[in-house]
């Protein structure tokens, strides 16, 4: 693992405070993380539950746990920049993906369950808090999850005391594990020319009429189809208001592509480095491979790439520091970074050769992984329609046709 010490983070500029946190996080993955990954299996999920524990002590004691959750319910709020920091430095290991499947920087549910009411609070946020509970997020369906507000047809009707949730989620990670989740429904069409209203519901896997099947999928963890059918779900269990569940999950879903893409951009880093470790050392027939100019482009463009894609990712989370919208910065930090990743880790397996594929090396499993990151969080066109309509709409046509 790199251990560069400059006050310069490829390139960029850094508090001394935010310099400190991320080498105290390279010697955590360096000291703790590593040698314990290094005895698993290649395609692990997560380490053995004293393990997990041990991880997860010490990064309690670092203050590196709880970091979404609000400090009255016992969290350990940072910023943003150091979310993104702390999601890039971690992101550095064969895990790399599932960084929080670690057990070392987790300790929270998905923020949303914060918008809820005290008693939910307590019921489902607390224990997760604590590390009892787990829980899964809902919005994607088969008729697609890149326009959630009009692709969901999931439905839900109040019946007395209850609603009646019926219709089918795809690809939700997690959710067989989960002792709770948030699933998003269509409570009522619209009035004409008005979209539809959505209403954030917080379900249980032990309630009547929802059943999970799991989804194989080209990496380690297999996300899971959810069938509702006739599924019981208690009024108080409505997460928001009725009707404003959209709101809740554009609030969730704008916040995670920020560090979304950092975590990709230090697994990109990590292969980068091995790579330029191993070309210094490869022997040809007339030098070593580092000689060879196309190995040289490749790394130059991966580098030029990467500092970009980084330059993005800490400007978006400045904005977020700074209070002001940052809906198109994440669809650009997470429509570069994702990309700039799967090109950059493409590039080191063919530095590595055969070796690049090989099991024993992590590049053929992050390969795996990345690709799967230019779909989730919001595939990469829809990222580019965000993109280009705030362009267009904001834009007077310049010095020509302004």
């Amino acid at each position: 693992m790199a251990t560069n010490t400059e006050s310069s983070h490829y390139g960029i500029r850094l508090p001394q405070e935010l310099i400190l946190l991320r080498e105290q996080i390279r010697r955590f993955m360096r000291e703790e993380v590593k040698p314990i990954e290094d005895k698993l299996p290649h395609d692990a999920l997560g380490c053995m539950p004293e393990d997990r524990r041990h991880l997860r002590d010490i990064a309690e004691q670092m203050g590196l746990t709880r970091l979404t959750v609000p400090e009255e319910y016992g969290g350990n709020p940072v910023s943003s920049m150091a979310r993104v920091i702390i999601a890039e430095e971690s992101a550095k290991c064969r895990l790399g993906a599932y960084a929080p499947a670690l057990g070392a920087f987790g300790g929270g549910p998905p923020n949303i369950i914060w918008a809820g009411t005290e008693q939910q609070i307590e019921k489902y946020g607390i224990p997760a808090v604590e590390g009892r509970a787990g829980a899964f997020v809902a919005i994607t369906e088969p008729t697609g999850g890149s326009d959630p507000r009009n692709n969901i047809q999931t439905r839900a009707v109040q019946k007395g005391e209850n609603w009646i949730l019926n219709g089918r989620k795809m690809w939700i990670t997690g959710a067989k594990a989960a002792t709770y989740g948030i699933i998003f429904a269509r409570t009522d069409d619209g009035a004409e020319g008005q979209p539809p209203q959505i209403t954030a519901f917080i379900v249980e896997p032990g309630f009547a009429g929802i059943s999970f099947n799991e989804i194989p999928v080209i990496r380690a963890l297999s996300p899971y189809e959810i069938l509702l059918d006739n599924c019981e779900v208690p009024a108080e269990n409505v997460l928001g208001k009725v009707g404003e569940g959209f709101n809740v999950a554009q609030s969730w879903l704008v916040d995670a592509r920020i560090p979304y893409a950092a975590g990709c951009i230090g697994i990109a880093q990590e292969a980068l480095d091995m790579a330029c470790g191993w070309v210094k050392q490869r022997p040809t027939r007339d030098g070593m491979l580092d000689g060879k100019q196309a190995i040289q482009w490749m790394i130059a463009d991966s580098e030029v790439e990467l500092r970009a894609s980084r330059l993005l990712v800490y400007d978006a989370a400045s904005r977020v520091d700074a209070g002001e919208p940052v809906k198109v910065d994440a669809s650009i930090c997470k429509l570069y970074g994702t990309e700039t990743a799967g090109r950059v880790v493409d590039r080191a397996i063919q530095m590595f050769g055969g070796m690049g594929v090989a099991k024993e090396m992590p590049l053929e499993r992050w390969y795996r992984e990345l690709r799967v990151k230019r779909i989730g969080e919001g595939p990469s066109e829809v990222h580019r329609m965000v993109i280009a309509r705030d362009k267009l709409r904001n834009t007077d046509g310049g010095l020509y046709f302004g």
